[in-house]
């Protein structure tokens, strides 16, 4: 019964993995027929190599930075649609629709708001009779415009399991606090957050995977620049394998992604499920 699900997991994910973990131990330039095998020179490249801590760095924020914005405004929003308002519907429609759109034109579309020269930011400065800003220059500041916008972009899916989540619980157990006194605050403290630890969970390790492996909108809003300051483990890889030919080095990198993302995710799902409470 579970033979073809094994199989299937073995096909698309160990295989490649312990291809990539092959190539990492070489000096393949991506092309090439041949290649030679060069031990751990990789790794030690790696852990010399000052961009690296850089670019985990970079990769930690753009994770670690989207899941805590993602799940406290996607709360936030849940907790008030759930509430008997009007236009509610065509609120939840407009807060989803940014994550229908393709994650590549999502981060141009805030390209042109952002950019430097002729960008929605600057024409608003100018209007204002204000100095215009390099934000997408400035190594300080696109990092953080990056986890804006994919915060933007896909803060509807932990609202949608929030509001799954929110309307999963029974209604007895706040009637129940209110006999008891209870006012707002404690009814969230004590009933909802612990029921939607489930809820939590499932965003938590999304959003962490996600976040980590963060590819198009840093493509299409900084390229990874200036320099390397916006790059993250992802885009690092790409531009190691495609422009630099270094297809060794770059499976290096990309073992350390997998065992950052294993790690993080792993923590957070063992963490949570710990934490879950029976209704």
């Amino acid at each position: 019964m579970y033979l073809p699900a094994l199989l299937a997991i073995s096909v698309f994910i160990i295989y490649p993995f312990l291809n990539g973990l092959k190539i990492s131990f070489t000096n393949w330039n991506g092309f090439s027929q041949t290649y030679k095998y060069v031990g751990f020179d990789q790794y030690k490249r790696m852990l010399v190599d000052p961009d690296t801590w850089l670019i985990v760095k970079n990769t930690l924020l753009y994770g670690l930075g989207s899941t805590f914005f993602q799940n406290v405004i996607g709360l936030l929003y849940a907790l008030l649609l759930n509430q008997s308002i009007r236009g509610k519907s065509i609120a939840r429609t407009i807060i989803f629709l940014p994550v229908i759109i393709s994650p590549l034109i999502m981060g141009y579309i805030w390209y042109f708001f952002f950019s430097y020269q002729g960008g929605a930011l600057n024409d608003m400065l100018l209007a204002l009779g204000l100095t215009e800003i390099n934000a997408l220059g400035n190594p300080d500041a696109n990092t953080w415009i990056i986890v804006f916008v994919n915060t933007y972009q896909f803060v509807g899916i932990a609202m949608i399991i929030y509001l799954a989540g929110l309307q999963s619980i029974s209604k007895d157990f706040y009637e129940a606090a209110q006999l008891d006194g209870a006012n707002a605050f404690n009814q969230f403290k004590n009933i909802t957050l612990p029921l939607l630890i489930p809820s939590i969970t499932i965003n938590m390790v999304l959003n962490i995977i996600g976040g980590l492996k963060l590819f198009d909108v840093i493509i299409a809003l900084t390229g990874g620049g200036p320099g390397n300051s916006s790059q993250s483990m992802s885009t690092f890889m790409y531009d190691l394998y495609f422009a630099k030919q270094d297809a060794g080095y770059a499976a290096t990198q990309g073992i350390l992604m997998t065992v950052i993302i294993l790690i993080l995710s792993l923590s957070a799902l063992i963490y949570f499920r710990s934490k879950e409470v029976e209704a």
